[in-house]
């Protein structure tokens, strides 16, 4: 199956712009699938839909998630379905296979206090470190980016006095998210402590040619975390995300317009944060409807 899997990957990396670590996971998944159908005495490329669904039971013998299943399934189901368009075979045995059922999830934010207390003590810090962590913050959560695409952004995708920028997301798609007076101020304040050889890279690295890794900025969001009196196992890059996100529906947002904000290519994706407008809705129904003051 190796040939088909090059091809497959070939595809993500040259197509959907799929960065080393999801080309990494993609190939982890396949090799795991290959190796139990040839131990079935079967061809992992032209495995039929029993065999796949023999699969999915014996990941659940070894304990594995629903979750991690469901991965497993849509990584099945992408390569088949790469198998199908380009002539290597003649059906998608993925089609009869129904996904897992998930346990229901709610994304984990902070509340409007805490991300102020948050950004309060990133304006705090001294020095360098300390401009550097404010202007992050104050992006990723003016704009609700992925730590990845804020990581990656170029110095030029930042023009002061300009209220968006220009962010390249998943798949290699560009969109343009807004940024806050104070994000745009902390930003100037940044850039104007850089020293001149930093590198192309917003928020670079050791090395200036590459941005700063998604380790060495989580580790400067907690020690802030902890600045801030707030347990830092609750805060993340992706959980001022989720912050950004679940403010904006409990202020009067719309899913459409969350949905472009954050860059998914699906609305389902987006309706993670339903649960703040049925709270938003019950609110609004005990302060205003006529019977909920009887």
């Amino acid at each position: 199956m190796e040939r088909e899997v090059e091809a497959f990957l070939e595809m993500l990396s040259a197509e959907r712009g799929a960065r080393p670590n999801t080309l990494a996971a993609y190939r982890a998944d396949l090799d795991d699938f290959g190796a139990f159908a040839q131990a079935r005495g079967a061809h992992p490329a032209s495995a039929d839909a029993a065999m796949m669904a023999a699969y999915l039971e014996a990941l659940t013998a070894r304990g594995l998630s629903a979750r991690t299943a469901a991965r497993r399934l849509s990584c099945l189901r992408q390569f088949h379905r790469f198998l199908l368009a380009e002539g290597m075979r003649a059906d998608d045995p993925t089609r009869a296979l129904d996904s897992p059922r998930l346990p229901g999830h709610l994304p984990k934010f902070l509340s409007e206090a805490e991300v102020e207390a948050l950004l309060a003590a990133a304006g705090a810090r001294p020095g360098s470190a300390g401009l550097l962590i404010k202007a992050a913050l104050e992006i990723l959560y003016a704009s609700g980016l992925r730590v990845s695409e804020m990581l990656s952004l170029p110095v030029v995708a930042f023009r002061a006095g300009s209220p968006v920028l220009l962010v390249r997301g998943k798949g290699n798609k560009e969109r343009m998210v807004p940024l806050s007076s104070a994000a745009r101020a902390a930003t100037e304040a940044w850039l104007a402590s850089r020293p001149p050889n930093a590198g192309r890279f917003l928020f670079g690295g050791r090395d200036p040619r590459r941005p700063m890794t998604r380790q060495g900025f989580a580790l400067l969001v907690k020690q802030v975390a902890r600045m801030a009196g707030i347990d830092p196992a609750r805060v993340s890059p992706h959980v001022l995300r989720h912050s950004f996100a679940s403010h904006l529906l409990a202020r009067g947002a719309d899913l459409r317009s969350l949905q472009m904000l954050l860059g998914h290519a699906d609305i389902a994706t987006t309706e993670i944060y339903t649960h703040v407008l049925a709270e938003r809705l019950s609110r609004l129904l005990a302060e205003h409807h006529p019977l909920a003051r009887a």
